[in-house]
């Protein structure tokens, strides 16, 4: 057997450098909606990805539409996504894919980094999903130094608004599904020890927009018809729902609406989300929650209207074979222990492997506290996790593991993008 591990030395004199490029990128705030901040971190990414030599693009997106406190729809604009491309001659073609942005917004207080010990910083995004980032870049540079570069075809892919559902950017994840073989996601690993994600469940994100009728609350309060009250009534069936329903979770998380306490309020929101096991089970709670509309809507002097949908499939391991038997071997050659297990949690590779493209979604850094002040990275894992997602590209450019199943919908090497 080949010992490709020789072509991962660049990676040991790496670690400083990988280091820093997460400190300068965390400490650029990149919220889904500072817009300023995410035009930033795009312009530093290019600049780390320029001397790849791949084409390079700043990718225009779509707003998106939000449900706003006076429950109307309007549209949200969203940064650019950065896409790199090299190789589109050579098959397979793999797309790496992850997000730039974050969930701490400007109002924060969490927004610098921090050098808690020699292997460890703090610090918003260091974990997810810049060290991701890090991780991603490093193991393409090592791939395009060894001598198997040009034997595989690559596309880069960053978003703007994963933490938000990546509802601008979901048609763009379906193009690249499509012209790809499979897919290598940079989200953190489960845990401190590296855990990966093996079965996902499926997410939805919804607004129920209640409308009653406002009278004043003293003089005639029984004319009214209170959409607070209503809202918090379908809030309960929602609820309901998640605890009667087997592999079915609700999280109601917030209800707006009213005013001052004398006028009896005519609109409410309430935010959901709701988790699934199964596609089985999202189509079944789609139609309990229509039934709650329904309900609602029934009452003499009230409509409810909902707003979103499914926007992450349910993603099984299966679907990525034989992807995750090549990762654990080539964990083997570098003394990792791989393990996958099933998570709650969702991300892009649901939508990818909803799309037809074979995925692994969590070979980022090792760290912990994502979505808190308290996120950090254990920096030994950049190098780490680097020479594994290194040494599977090298391998697929080498020819050194079985063919993969070609994406049938790119049948042919495109000539550009």
């Amino acid at each position: 057997m080949a010992n490709f591990t020789d072509h991962l030395k660049y990676l040991n004199s790496q670690g400083d450098r990988l280091r820093g490029l997460v400190e300068s990128w965390a400490n650029t705030n990149t919220a889904a909606d500072n817009l300023a901040g995410l035009a930033r971190q795009a312009e530093l990414l290019r600049d780390a990805f320029a001397p790849l030599g791949g084409e390079t693009t700043l990718v225009d997106l779509p707003p998106h539409e939000r449900v706003d406190a006076a429950g109307g729809t309007v549209s949200v604009p969203v940064g650019h996504a950065l896409s790199v491309v090299k190789h589109l001659h050579a098959r397979p073609h793999v797309l790496l894919c992850i997000h730039m942005d974050t969930v701490y917004p400007t109002s924060s207080t969490f927004q610098r980094v921090e050098r808690v010990t020699s292997d460890r910083l703090r610090g918003p995004g260091v974990t997810d999903a810049k060290g991701g980032i890090a991780v991603m870049l490093a193991a393409l540079e090592t791939l395009e130094r060894s001598p198997f570069a040009g034997n595989l075809g690559w596309e880069v892919l960053i978003t703007p608004d994963e933490e938000i559902g990546s509802p601008s950017s979901l048609p763009l994840l379906r193009e690249a599904a499509s012209r790809n073989d499979l897919g290598l996601l940079f989200e953190p690993a489960l845990d401190e020890a590296g855990t990966l994600a093996g079965d996902r469940r499926g997410s939805g994100n919804f607004s129920l927009v209640v409308r009653g009728r406002s009278v004043h609350a003293g003089r005639n309060i029984s004319d009214g018809r209170n959409a607070v009250i209503a809202a918090a009534t379908a809030a309960r069936m929602l609820d309901a729902l998640g605890r009667e329903l087997k592999g079915i979770t609700v999280n109601v998380a917030r209800i707006e609406g009213g005013s001052a306490v004398n006028v009896v309020p005519d609109l409410a929101i309430v935010r959901f989300n709701t988790r699934v096991d199964d596609a089985e089970s999202m189509q079944h709670v789609r139609r309990c929650i229509d039934d709650i509309v329904a309900d609602i809507s029934a009452r003499d002097g009230y409509t409810a209207a909902l707003h979103g949908g499914f926007n992450s499939p349910p993603k099984t391991l299966a679907s990525a074979m034989p992807l995750p038997d090549y990762l654990a071997d080539c964990g083997r050659q570098l003394g990792i222990d791989i393990r996958f297990l099933p998570t709650g949690g969702v991300c892009d590779g649901n939508k990818l492997a909803a799309a037809g493209l074979p995925n692994i979604d969590t070979l980022g850094v090792r760290g912990g506290a994502i979505h808190s002040n308290d996120e950090f990275l254990l920096t030994d894992s950049l190098v780490e996790r680097a020479r594994l997602s290194a040494l599977l590209l090298v391998r697929l450019a080498a020819g050194d593991l079985p063919p993969l199943p070609r994406n049938a919908r790119n049948p042919e090497p495109p000539s550009s993008r």
